[in-house]
């Protein structure tokens, strides 16, 4: 089932067409790459973060992790992640179902350049059984976002 605030944002956007709905669980980049059938990169995680006290919201690649030195140089503070028992009431979705769709309109979403190398990618879509499909740039139409941002480091195995 598609979480209403996701259907209704996508849909004012243009972009409801490119929900996909899976079987499984794709509550972690593993098995949102494996569902869909990509590699882990092409998975656009939704990271929440507090920056004086508020939230926000940045979106990067899979196979990303946020480097703290620039994440401050971005945000002027280091990073701190939104407690998992505050993720819902401040953001609207549960932990594995956060996404930059449908979120309050007072939190600010940032994209990764990390995504830019992909032609699609597949950010969340409300839930654990969504995801979106769509290209960086149509991602950044999508949610109206604040811009560009460098904060991430490759996860080394």
């Amino acid at each position: 089932m598609v979480d209403a605030k996701v259907l209704a944002h996508l849909e004012n956007k243009g972009f409801a067409d490119r929900i996909v709905i899976h079987e499984e669980t794709i509550d972690t980049v593993e098995h949102a790459a494996m569902r869909i059938g990509c590699t882990e990169a092409e998975i656009a995680k939704t990271l929440s973060f507090l920056v004086d006290e508020k939230p926000v919201i940045v979106v990067m690649a899979g196979d990303m992790k946020v480097n703290s030195s620039k994440f401050k140089a971005q945000f002027h503070t280091k990073p701190h992640m939104i407690p998992r028992d505050q993720v819902e009431e401040i953001t609207g979705f549960l932990p594995g179902g956060v996404c930059p769709f449908g979120l309050p309109s007072d939190i600010p979403v940032w994209l990764d350049v990390s995504m830019k190398r992909f032609d699609i990618i597949h950010p969340a879509g409300g839930n654990e059984f969504t995801s979106v499909r769509m290209s960086p740039a149509e991602l950044e139409q999508a949610v109206d976002a604040q811009g560009w941002c460098d904060v991430g480091a490759p996860i080394v195995s």
